[in-house]
């Protein structure tokens, strides 16, 4: 005789699905939307993830989310003072978007309104059975931004969205669609003042001839779980550059994933992980190549102290007709604990044949000859250790080639260093 087993559910797992049945008749959303979410948290009852999920295989999501809190008070954060001066900023607190300002080139929507409207359904649900950060968000996401920069826009100032809280759950999503040979610097924060479970959605439509410059801080707070997804689509002859920190979280997991889908187009990414206590934080990356002639560098530089954990899963993805395709990914690290741990899973999948294309990982310390050199020259020991890890993750800043940019990501590692340096 054949029996179903419903499987016994984690802590988390039935706070989660108890928490939404608790708070569906709340969230916004019509009838299909309703459909959507509760779809969604069938995946979640099935069971978050383990390793033997190809996917989570180094972040064992059933394991290490222990707790789930009760979900936040909506608009108790104040907008932060913005990363780079000037910056136009769109502020979600506790799940709920605020006041927009007025911005030349810039139009922007609430989701909690698109919702409520039946529209944007597309951008609800998980792709896959993997994808659990797009079911646990699509099963409680209350609100975000959906901002359009019109073509042939040149922004005069960055834009930066702010994803804040005061603790508790908090699930947002941020739609940004780029016009044709537009440019913009768009600065995302995820960040608050207490611990949280945080999960946040980005979509990126770069079209034909765009160049957008794309920067991730996430600063969690120390007992806080962070699962974010950016995904993007890249169109002919434009350009995405993303930049990556990650500098706060208990548990975090961040999400790349993007098409290379214009013939002519250029990704690259830059990535600082900055991994301290006993923290968690994996960042998984998927790029396809799907055209002829593009190309992609991505370099990862990873520093962790104490018992942190890290991991780097970066799949690059070269179909049959993308002939042409010049793709390198690097992923270094730097253990300063011996109790520290790090997994780097690079992988190339290629059908075409005319490619040049290759990837590589090291870890390693400090270079014991680098320290003796500044040591000889009066430099002391710790400041000499400083100034190395400094220079080794300063070096892909400074690839960024915007004075601003590189400023203040620099002025974020010194503040990172001043506490556990």
């Amino acid at each position: 005789m054949n029996m179903h087993v419903t499987p016994q559910h984690t802590p988390a797992e039935k706070a989660l699905i108890e928490g939404y049945h608790a708070r569906v008749g709340d969230l916004p959303g019509d009838g299909m939307v309703t459909i959507k979410r509760d779809e969604a948290i069938e995946a979640i009852k099935a069971g978050l993830p383990t390793r033997h999920v190809e996917a989570w295989h180094y972040t064992d999501l059933r394991r290490l989310l222990t707790t789930v809190p009760a979900a936040a008070t909506a608009g108790n954060t104040s907008a932060l003072e913005p990363l780079l001066a000037g910056s136009t900023v769109l502020h979600v607190s506790g799940g709920k978007t605020q006041a927009f300002p007025s911005a030349q080139g810039l139009s922007f929507m609430r989701l909690s309104d698109e919702l409520v409207e039946g529209r944007g359904l597309a951008a609800l649900g998980p792709t896959d059975a993997a994808d659990t950060i797009g079911a646990i968000n699509t099963a409680f996401v209350s609100d975000g931004y959906g901002v359009e920069i019109a073509e042939g826009v040149e922004l005069s100032a960055p834009l930066e969205l702010q994803n804040l809280h005061n603790g508790g759950q908090v699930h947002t999503r941020f739609g940004v669609n780029v016009g044709a040979g537009a440019k913009a610097v768009i600065v995302e924060r995820q960040t608050g003042e207490a611990s949280a479970l945080a999960s946040a959605i980005t979509t990126l439509s770069v079209r034909d001839g765009a160049e957008v410059m794309y920067l991730i801080v996430q600063e969690q707070p120390k007992g806080s779980s962070h699962l974010g997804q950016f995904r993007a689509t890249i169109g002919k002859d434009a350009k995405l550059t993303v930049f990556i920190m990650n500098a706060g979280g208990k548990l975090v997991r961040q999400e790349i994933i993007v098409d290379a889908a214009g013939e002519g187009c250029d990704f690259q990414l830059r990535g600082v992980n900055l991994l301290s206590g006993d923290s968690h934080t994996d960042v998984t990356m998927v790029l396809d190549h799907s055209v002829p002639n593009t190309g992609s560098r991505e370099v990862i530089r990873n520093v962790l102290t104490d018992r942190a954990k890290g991991v780097f899963q970066g799949r690059i993805n070269v179909h049959q007709i993308a002939q042409k395709t010049d793709a390198k990914m690097a992923c270094n690290t730097l253990l300063l604990s011996d109790d520290a741990d790090f997994s780097a899973k690079p992988e190339l999948e290629i059908f075409a044949d005319d490619v040049a294309c290759g990837h590589g990982a090291t870890v390693t310390d400090i270079n014991e000859d680098h320290l003796f050199y500044l040591m000889a020259r009066g430099v002391p020991e710790k400041a000499g250790r400083g100034l190395l890890v400094k220079a080794f993750l300063a070096e892909v800043i400074e690839e960024l080639e915007n004075e601003a940019v590189i400023e203040a990501l620099e002025a974020k590692l010194d503040a990172w260093f001043v506490l556990h340096g």
